[in-house]
């Protein structure tokens, strides 16, 4: 997504378009060792040498990173800038001298994807491998996480709605106490509180992938998506568990591998307690307040 946010016609002519017929993989290297959520602090070095850039430094808990052939990572071209012109996006390529791959984390969900890190060691990148302008990098990042946690909502909407239907069909076959278990109350009510956090998800998730396909900017809203949706699927995933009782803890069922997947949607694409804070940030902007960090 940077790539089509930021890059030349040349850009996405030589990456995008392999990307996009499933030629290439592609992974994105923001986040480091010290600068997850502080994500302005990156370390990684950019330093620039003659016609083109060295990189150095490293990057961790990237998908796909293992595996890709084509990276957008980012670096400090100015630390001391930090986000307002201090960070360049660059494209790597898998081959170039100096990128390596390290471990590949063990995770306790999305076990079929990826996560490792990298490690860049005077890895040269040419000048024409620079993603937009040279500064600007943190602004791309940005604005990628905006569509990427409108995209987190989705995905969220989709396990959600799973594991709700899985849990009616369940509560009508299951038999208790002579009747099936939908006639009792409690499970009844447990399914009304699922459908409504669905539908509320639902209303979200497409509010703000209209404004994404407008062009129109949607921080406030895909912050919004992300924090609501990652915390109703865990909760709804949670409540069919225990509809299924035994048998949702059991991986005989897909409920308990939902569950473990779940928990990381409220740490990636920025943890929710960065949601909020974007979230009281766009609110009293609006409201003509510019908040003082610390």
């Amino acid at each position: 997504m940077s790539m089509f946010l930021s890059g030349t016609d040349a850009q996405k002519d030589r990456y995008l378009r392999q990307l996009c017929e499933g030629k290439k993989l592609g992974a994105w290297a923001l986040t480091e060792p010290n600068a997850g959520s502080d994500a302005a602090h990156i370390r990684t070095t950019a330093t620039h040498e003659g016609d083109s850039w060295v990189l150095n430094g490293s990057k961790m808990w990237i998908t796909n990173g293992s595996f890709a052939d084509v990276l957008v990572v980012f670096a400090a071209n100015d630390r001391s800038l930090g986000a307002r012109g201090g960070v360049t996006a660059f494209i790597v390529e898998k081959d170039f001298p100096g990128f390596k791959v390290g471990k590949v984390e063990p995770k306790m969900g999305l076990r079929a994807s990826h996560t490792a890190s990298l490690f860049f060691e005077d890895c040269r990148v040419p000048q024409e491998n620079v993603l937009g302008q040279v500064g600007a990098g943190f602004a791309t990042a940005m604005q990628t996480l905006d569509i990427g946690r409108c995209g987190l909502g989705a995905s969220s909407l989709g396990a959600a709605k799973e594991a709700y239907e899985l849990s009616v069909k369940y509560a009508i076959e299951r038999q208790q106490f002579g009747r099936a278990m939908a006639d009792f109350q409690a499970i009844q009510f447990k399914l009304a509180d699922m459908a409504v956090k669905i539908y509320a998800m639902e209303q979200m998730v497409y509010d703000c992938a209209k404004k994404v396909d407008r062009g129109e900017n949607a921080t406030l809203e895909s912050s919004m998506v992300k924090l609501f949706c990652t915390e109703a699927a865990s909760q709804i995933i949670d409540e069919a568990i225990q509809i299924h009782g035994g048998m949702g803890f059991s991986r005989e069922l897909p409920l308990e591998r939902m569950y473990r997947d779940a928990r990381v949607t409220r740490i990636f694409e920025g943890t929710n307690e960065i949601q909020r804070h974007v979230i009281a940030s766009e609110l009293l902007k609006r409201a003509g307040h510019k908040i003082k960090l610390y």
